[in-house]
């Protein structure tokens, strides 16, 4: 087998199937779908009517990268296809990618050009995170100047995406990997729930010394945003946590106390910016309330002692 699909998923009744009917069965050997203990009839969905695909169904949510890690285990392919369960896929970008890997054996991971609902561009590369970008991005420095190579490196948001090239991290949200070099690298760690695997792996494909390229012959759409859209401030926090556990695990305890800093400071900005513009704003009050309730949570976890004590021995659950 060449290309192995390999899809999470939890309460996507309404999207598996689009994700599943664009996939190109030409080119795709197998459809593997591990559901994550859904309660909206997700996996029902998939034995009755793709009974040709693999359902790995778990009793519990493990949490993304698990979910991933079993359809790997359970695949044959040489390449790996990774895809969120709101993805949409040009059935000619699995070809494409393919045959780039094919070609260039020097590539541990490929990702294409992604688009918003309205195709527009999704930024789906960015650089290693650091304190410099933290800072910027604390400060509002990156998007108030988008076109600087110095402030918006991160986001990389100088760049429009129009070339091949190999960057630091690409979004999870559709990678194809190469099986030889995931067999060396390792699967994604667990400890990262929801958030933060990316990074991590990505990391850890640079680490071994393969390449990962973005590649805008290849494009899909990302709708994203439906989980995040119903909890804001939960997935906020998973989101500072996971963070804080890839700058424990590669940059040790004293620069992830800087960076947890820098975090604070960023929410609290956020908070008295949200708050000032609530008093003059009238027709926005309730989206705004809802980012100063964020900012507020946010800051309430980053203080708490548990978070505080768990920051410093270095085992942030």
């Amino acid at each position: 087998m060449d290309v192995s699909i390999i899809i999470p998923a939890y309460n996507e009744e309404k999207s598996i199937p689009l994700v599943i009917n664009d996939l190109p069965k030409d080119i795709v050997d197998e459809i593997i779908v591990v559901d994550n203990a859904s309660t909206d009839g997700s996996w029902q969905m998939v034995q009755n009517d793709f009974p040709e695909i693999l359902l790995i169904r778990n009793e519990s949510n493990t949490g993304f990268a698990m979910a991933n890690n079993q359809g790997i285990e359970a695949s044959c392919g040489r390449f790996l296809c990774l895809v969120n369960s709101d993805v949409e896929v040009y059935p000619e970008s699995i070809k494409f990618l393919a045959e780039q890997m094919e070609c260039q054996l020097e590539i541990g991971i490929i990702g294409p050009k992604v688009l918003n609902r309205d195709l527009s561009l999704q930024r789906s590369c960015r650089t290693f995170p650091n304190i410099k970008s933290a800072l910027f991005r604390a400060l509002k420095l990156d998007t108030t100047f988008p076109r600087s190579r110095f402030f918006g490196n991160y986001l990389m948001t100088y760049w429009k995406c129009d070339n091949i090239r190999n960057v630091d991290i690409l979004s999870g949200c559709f990678w194809m990997i190469r099986r030889e070099a995931l067999r060396q690298v390792g699967l994604l760690d667990t400890r990262f729930f929801i958030y933060g695997e990316d990074i991590d792996l990505c990391k850890r494909f640079h680490d071994s010394g393969w390449q990962v390229v973005f590649d805008p012959g290849a494009q899909i759409i990302h709708y994203g945003g439906a989980s995040s859209a119903i909890a804001p401030t939960r997935f906020w926090i998973e989101m500072q946590r996971a963070d804080l556990k890839y700058w424990l695990k590669h940059h040790g305890r004293f620069r992830t106390f800087v960076y947890y800093n820098i975090l604070i400071l960023h929410n609290f900005l956020r908070f008295i910016g949200f708050w000032l513009k609530g008093r003059w704003i009238a027709d926005e009050n309730e989206v705004i309330r809802i980012k100063v309730e964020k900012s507020i949570k946010s800051l309430s976890w980053l203080l708490s002692f548990p978070t505080i004590r768990a920051i410093s021995s270095g085992k942030l659950k």
